[in-house]
């Protein structure tokens, strides 16, 4: 039902204007006066015909005149074209209005003959057609509005799509780099790694595409990409991933995570530290989901790699503007010999 008067909202602002004008109209017409006993048949008559021509008039007005206004900018043609229908109908109107009170009293056979009664209403249904045509006005602005959150809608999801694909290349990049190595040290964990590979790339051709993905899946995701890690690092290096929780039946922006992992690999890992550690942990209470990653840190190879992770850090964070606006917080906290990174999120 909100639906539809979401789409429908300017059919429904009209009718309820008329409904309306129809309640109060045959209200004001009714009530009693000197002690008369009103014609509830005769006065709903005139209601009707009061809302019929006065809707006439006005949406003669609305989808003729005011658009030709509205484009050709000529008031004065605009006027001339309004003034001859309008008064027609008036006068067809006001002789109705008599045809239907011919056997009133005579007190209101004179006022509706009188010029005073011709001039009060028509500047009564003059009133109503302004009325109507300043809702022409208030559709144009629903319009416009829709319009720019359409274009921004799109942006928005161009851009996301954008940032998403920067990921990619950066992720294969890494992983080939990892299946290299151990093809030419001939490893038997070569079939296990292409075999992760392939399904973290089912997950990110497919799965990822999807506004929100399960929990599960994108967990499902980090744990193969750190089985691939272990691989090339021989286990030499602790790897600590806890999850705590209930996260089933939650549902997260895919591939948010990835980027902090990353890091913490590529800037904290080394087969040469004897300090090197990794230490993962996603708790979910509610909506709410704390992230945490820690890592040790070592002295960047090359400015070029200090750039690198500042575009991947601005990236996720353009993504977590777009994607949880006012529903996360992220901390990253950086020490001479580690980095930490808590990122809060509302589901």
């Amino acid at each position: 039902m909100q639906t539809y008067f979401q789409k429908n909202r300017i059919l429904v602002m009209h009718l309820s204007f008329w409904c309306l004008y129809l309640s109060f109209f045959f209200y004001q017409i009714t009530f009693m006066r000197r002690n008369e006993e009103p014609d509830y048949l005769k006065s709903a008559t005139d209601a009707l015909f009061q809302v019929l021509f006065t809707a006439a008039i006005s949406y003669f007005n609305y989808f003729i005149l005011l658009p030709r206004l509205l484009n050709h900018k000529r008031l004065g043609q605009y006027l001339l074209e309004f003034i001859v229908p309008f008064i027609l109908i008036i006068t067809i109107h006001i002789f109705l209005k008599r045809y239907i009170y011919s056997e009133a009293s005579t007190r209101q056979l004179n006022y509706l003959n009188s010029t005073r009664f011709a001039v009060t209403h028509s500047i009564t249904v003059i009133f109503i057609t302004v009325f109507v045509g300043m809702l022409k006005f208030v559709e144009d602005w629903f319009e416009l509005e829709a319009k720019k959150k359409e274009i921004e809608n799109e942006k928005l999801t161009a851009e996301l799509r954008f940032l998403k694909a920067q990921i990619n290349p950066h992720f294969l990049f890494n992983t080939l780099n990892n299946l290299y190595y151990l093809a030419t040290v001939n490893s038997p964990k070569t079939p296990e790694v292409i075999d992760k590979l392939s399904q973290m790339m089912r997950y990110m051709l497919y799965d990822s595409n999807h506004v929100k993905v399960p929990v599960t899946k994108e967990i499902e995701y980090m744990k193969n990409y750190i089985d691939l890690e272990k691989l090339r690092l021989d286990n030499k290096v602790p790897i600590d991933f806890k999850i705590s929780g209930n996260v089933e039946n939650k549902k997260i922006v895919p591939l948010i995570f990835i980027t902090f992992l990353e890091n913490a690999f590529k800037h904290g890992v080394s087969n040469t530290s004897k300090n090197a550690f990794v230490n993962i942990s996603i708790n979910i209470s509610d909506n709410n989901c704390e992230y945490i990653v820690e890592n040790n840190k070592l002295p960047p190879k090359t400015e070029d790699d200090l750039a690198k992770s500042g575009i991947g850090l601005l990236n996720v964070k353009r993504r977590l503007e777009l994607s949880y606006p006012e529903k996360y917080e992220l901390n990253v906290t950086e020490t001479d010999t580690r980095y930490l990174v808590n990122l809060s999120l509302t589901l």
